[in-house]
C-alpha cells in the first residue's frame, strides 16, 4: 500500500482470474463498523470521495474501483463484464479483508451488488445504502445510459463539463459551471494529450446488449429484512422510479427513505438530508454490534 496525502491508502486484491484490483482504504476507528462503497457502472473510487473524507476517521472507509474502472486493471475479455463478474470481485475482496461486520453503500451498479449479496446471505453485511436503484430498474435510463456509455474523449476539462452537462443536465438542473467541472473530475482523467473517461470503453458491449429482468426480482432486497437499510432516491430518476420505491419501502418497513427533490440518477450522497440520513444507518449497525 501506498500513501496518499494521509487521507487514505491504495489497497489492491487479485480477481479469480488474475486481474489486480484496487481500492481506497481510508483509515478510522476500529470499533466502529467499517464501510464499503461500491460506485456505479462507469465510476470509480473519487465518486465516494466526498462521502468518505466525512466518515473517514470516525470508521474506517473502503472505496472500490470495478475491474475496468480507475486504477483496476482492465480485463482482456469484455464477457466478465457483467454483474455475476463484479459481484465474484467484491466476494474475493471480502475474503481478503475478512471483516467480521461491514455496511455496503451502493451507487447504482454498486447497489446491484449489494442486493445480490444481500439475498445471497453475505457473512458479516451489517446494513445497506443503496443510492438510486432497486430490483426493477426503468428501460427508459437504460436506453439513456445506452446511448453515452462507450469510448469518450474530450480536447479539454472545458469541454468534458460541457459534455457532461449535456449528457446529465436533466438529472441535475440546478448545477452550475463549477459542479460540472466536478463531475467531469470525478468520472475521467488525463491521458495523450485529451480528457476521457476513467472506465474500459469495452464495458459498453454487454450493457448494449438486450437483458432479461430477473424472474423473481424483489427477491433482491429480501435480505435486507433485518438490517439497517437506507434507500435514497432522486425523483428526477430515470432508474428507480417512485413506484417501486414505495414497494421497496411497503417490502421493508424499517427501510429509511430518503427523496431529493431536483435530483436524478444517481444522488451524490452530500444532499441536504442525506448526511443526517446515514449517520442515521451506521449509528444503527453500530448499536447492533
Amino acid at each position: 500500500m501506498t500513501g496518499n496525502e494521509a487521507r487514505w491508502r491504495d489497497g489492491y486484491w487479485t480477481s479469480a482470474d488474475g486481474l489486480t484490483l484496487h481500492y481506497r482504504d481510508y483509515p478510522g476507528d476500529p470499533a466502529a463498523t467499517p464501510v464499503i462503497c461500491i460506485p456505479g457502472l462507469t465510476r470509480n473510487a473519487r465518486d465516494f470521495a466526498a462521502v468518505a473524507d466525512r466518515l473517514a476517521g470516525g470508521r474506517r472507509v473502503i472505496v472500490v474501483e470495478l475491474r475496468g474502472r480507475g486504477m483496476s486493471d482492465w480485463s482482456p475479455d469484455f464477457a466478465t463484464y457483467h454483474a455475476a463478474g463484479y459481484v465474484g470481485d467484491v466476494r474475493a475482496l471480502l475474503a481478503a479483508l475478512d471483516l467480521p461486520r461491514f455496511v455496503i453503500f451502493g451507487t447504482s451498479l454498486g447497489g446491484i451488488i449489494a442486493m445480490v449479496l444481500g439475498a445471497s446471505g453475505q457473512s458479516g453485511l451489517a446494513g445497506v445504502l443503496l443510492n438510486d436503484i432497486g430490483p426493477v430498474i426503468e428501460e427508459a435510463g437504460l436506453e439513456r445510459i445506452r446511448g453515452y456509455i462507450g469510448p469518450a474523449r474530450w480536447p479539454s476539462w472545458e469541454a468534458a463539463a460541457r459534455a457532461m452537462a449535456e449528457t446529465h443536465g436533466h438529472a441535475f438542473p440546478d448545477f452550475e459551471a463549477a459542479d460540472w467541472r466536478a463531475m467531469a473530475e470525478r468520472l475521467a482523467i488525463e491521458k495523450d494529450g485529451a480528457i476521457v473517461g476513467d472506465y474500459d470503453p469495452a464495458i459498453a458491449i454487454l450493457v448494449a446488449m438486450p437483458t432479461p429482468a430477473p424472474a423473481e426480482p424483489w427477491r433482491l432486497i429480501e435480505g435486507f429484512e433485518a438490517m439497517p437499510t437506507l434507500l435514497v432516491h432522486g425523483a428526477l430518476s430515470d432508474i428507480l422510479s417512485a413506484g417501486t420505491a414505495a414497494a421497496m419501502a411497503r417490502r421493508l418497513p424499517r427501510m429509511e427513505t430518503v427523496t431529493l427533490p431536483r435530483v436524478g440518477h444517481p444522488p451524490l450522497l452530500t444532499e441536504p438530508g442525506v448526511e443526517a440520513a446515514i449517520d442515521r444507518l451506521l449509528a444503527a449497525v453500530d448499536s447492533r454490534g
